[in-house]
């Protein structure tokens, strides 16, 4: 019988990154905690070159560097030899170990390896004790750097979370706060605006001073900053906690262990770009905290319906390809049809299966907002796709860069990563005021290709 061949569609310049990548972010997020790879050498360095060019900041990640043979016989011995030079090297207060594409396809059982390297050190005596160890399953074959992100988020919700942190704080005067892969500003303000609300906050993961921090005279080894151990233990006894993503509604995450299992009260919410997705997040706080939102942010929301207003008639029927992980899509969309651009291509490199949906609700209500949406999508497709649809910008990270460049239109960067770019880790999103930020940032690309344009150069637009 002849078997019917299915035809291979290859990916051109991926608009995404790789998953045990963004399990090594979250994993930079936790106080004193060092991510490994157990896999080859290669991924950890592809993997600290593009997140050290991001946030130009040192990116450590261990490797337990299997190579040909290791292929053939398994790699357990490796990783305990590894997780033995973390621990004696780095001095790490957890070690969170995610697999690759290798490792998953020898099929290496890596919870086995980890639990018989515990009973090993507890064997050898000598008062040595492994710290936390966190594994997470994340082949690049099966998601994106987001779904690793997540996966992490995850693991350690579920691995350090016990019951026995439901009597850490009875009252549960604190919230939990997932805001998932963000720029360490967006996470300072965040963190600020919970304060204001009176509420005590613990954010997983933290990466506000791990991947941002000051100059030091001596390099650490693991930087200071993070989401400490001891309020990663507590988290189930947390009054409320906020979960950002559309596209994780649904789907097993930390927020919905912490609910299953202690009770905490899930709020499950779009990333806060945008008016009506950064109120919808200051509603939420005002029903947990029981106080009105701040005059500071009032005043700051007022600030920004003004500029709505100022900027319309540079924006308003301006068109725009956005690009990049999901979430920050969704996000990005609901913010530029508030501002009149119409959206004519939301692509990802994900495959949630939820972004058309996700994209077709917070568009819901406005005018003249259909658009293709492409999942699972690279660069390739996103630049045939572009044809015909006449784009005035592009909003996503700088993949991007040379599509802008060949349509002659301009590219508003936004997400990781930003390579060709200067404080992408200072770059504000979130709130009112990031999305002020974010809306002079695209008014100003419009006005910078108008002058450009220009025969005569307009000095006064």
């Amino acid at each position: 019988m002849k078997m019917k061949r299915v035809d291979y569609v290859s990916t051109t310049n991926a608009c995404k990154l790789c998953k045990p990548l963004g399990a090594c972010l979250a994993f930079r997020g936790i106080e004193g905690a060092a991510p490994m790879l157990h896999g080859s050498q290669g991924c950890a360095t592809y993997m600290r070159r593009y997140i050290i060019s991001h946030f130009r900041e040192p990116m450590d990640i261990a490797s337990s560097s299997l190579g040909e043979k290791h292929a053939v016989y398994g790699g357990g011995q490796n990783l305990k030899q590894g997780l033995k030079n973390v621990m004696n090297k780095f001095g790490a207060g957890l070690i969170g170990v995610a697999t690759t594409c290798l490792t998953e396809t020898i099929g290496d059982d890596v919870p086995m390896i980890i639990r018989e390297f515990r009973k090993e050190m507890e064997e050898a005596g000598g008062g040595v004790k492994p710290p936390p160890l966190v594994y997470v399953s994340t082949p690049s074959y099966s998601g994106t750097h987001m779904e690793g992100f997540h996966a992490a988020v995850r693991a350690v919700a579920d691995q350090l979370c016990t019951d026995n942190c439901l009597c850490a704080d009875p009252e549960r005067k604190f919230v939990n706060l997932l805001p998932g892969f963000l720029s360490p500003a967006d996470l300072r303000h965040l963190k600020e605006i919970v304060d204001d609300f009176g509420l005590g906050c613990v954010m997983l993961p933290d990466i506000s001073d791990t991947l941002d921090g000051p100059a030091l005279e001596d390099y650490e080894k693991i930087p200071a900053g993070g989401t400490p151990i001891s309020e990663i233990r507590r988290m189930g006894s947390g009054g409320a906690t906020f979960e950002f993503g559309h596209t994780l509604e649904g789907s097993l995450t930390a927020g919905m262990i912490l609910r299953e299992r202690f009770g905490v009260t899930l709020h499950q919410l779009g990333i806060p770009i945008g008016l009506r997705e950064t109120e919808a997040f200051f509603k939420r706080l005002e029903q947990v905290s029981g106080i009105p939102t701040p005059e500071k942010h009032e005043l700051e929301k007022g600030r920004l319906v003004d500029s709505y207003v100022d900027a319309h008639k540079y924006l308003f029927g301006k068109r725009a390809v956005v690009y990049g992980e999901e979430d920050l899509v969704i996000a990005l969309t609901a913010f530029l049809v508030e501002i009149g651009i119409k959206p004519v291509l939301c692509a990802s490199g994900g495959r949630s299966g939820r972004l058309a949906s996700c994209i077709k609700r917070v568009t819901d209500g406005f005018s003249e907002t259909a658009q293709v949406v492409e999942e699972g999508a690279d660069f390739y497709k996103i630049e045939e796709l572009c044809e015909g649809l006449a784009p005035d910008l592009l909003v996503g990270h700088s993949k991007g860069y040379r599509l802008s460049k060949k349509l002659g239109v301009p590219l508003v960067r936004v997400g990781f990563p930003i390579h060709d770019r200067f404080g992408a880790q200072r770059t504000l999103h979130a709130g009112y005021r990031g999305t002020q930020m974010l809306l002079d940032r695209i008014v100003n690309a419009v006005l910078e290709k108008a002058q450009e344009d220009s025969p005569i150069g307009y000095g006064y637009l």
